[in-house]
């Protein structure tokens, strides 16, 4: 049966159709008619793949770009990308969204946005950790563990250069360990 049965789900304008592991080809164009009545340019990042924010480093390999190396026009890009993965996801069944290849787009997306982290202007260290440890159990549910090292170096080398210039001690040459103990 290529349709589901009449009663089945009914078509919301408002949400996509929800697929439950049968009847793939009408999830397909349902899903398809959707996003393009949405916006046909994420019709584009599902076909073609996301929208590429890459720059070459001193080696001229790609990287990623981030955050603060990203332009108006990268940050568009990235939320297309996350307007596109929105209504996949939504589209997905519980069942189905953890597939092999759903998992492996999400940890990519997940990874990227470890790799681009960094604590946000008037975000306290504790928002920040915990948006931070968020991010690293989500990636260690998709079997994607970061190593503790990786993990202290990242946060050390994203927050203590933002929140160093509103230290005390910041202008001073050395510091003995007593006037940390005072």
């Amino acid at each position: 049966m290529n349709a589901p049965p009449e009663n089945w789900e009914r078509q919301s304008t408002s949400r996509p159709p929800l697929f439950n592991g049968q009847y793939y080809s009408w999830w397909k164009n349902g899903m398809r008619n959707h996003i393009i009545g949405e916006n046909y340019e994420l019709w584009d990042i599902f076909t073609d793949g996301p929208l590429d924010t890459m720059k070459k480093n001193s080696e001229g390999v790609d990287v990623s770009k981030t955050r603060a190396n990203c332009t108006i026009e990268d940050l568009r890009k990235w939320e297309k990308n996350a307007k596109a993965k929105k209504w996949l996801v939504c589209g997905l069944g519980p069942d189905e969204y953890r597939t092999p290849q759903v998992k492996r787009s999400i940890g990519t997306l997940l990874y990227s946005q470890y790799e681009n982290f960094t604590i946000k202007e008037g975000e306290t260290i504790q928002e920040m950790y915990t948006k931070f440890t968020t991010l690293t159990n989500e990636l260690k549910s998709l079997r994607r563990i970061i190593p503790e090292e990786d993990r202290v170096e990242k946060t050390l080398t994203r927050v203590l250069p933002v929140r160093a210039k509103s230290l005390p001690f910041r202008n001073q040459r050395t510091l003995s360990l007593s006037s940390w103990m005072s």
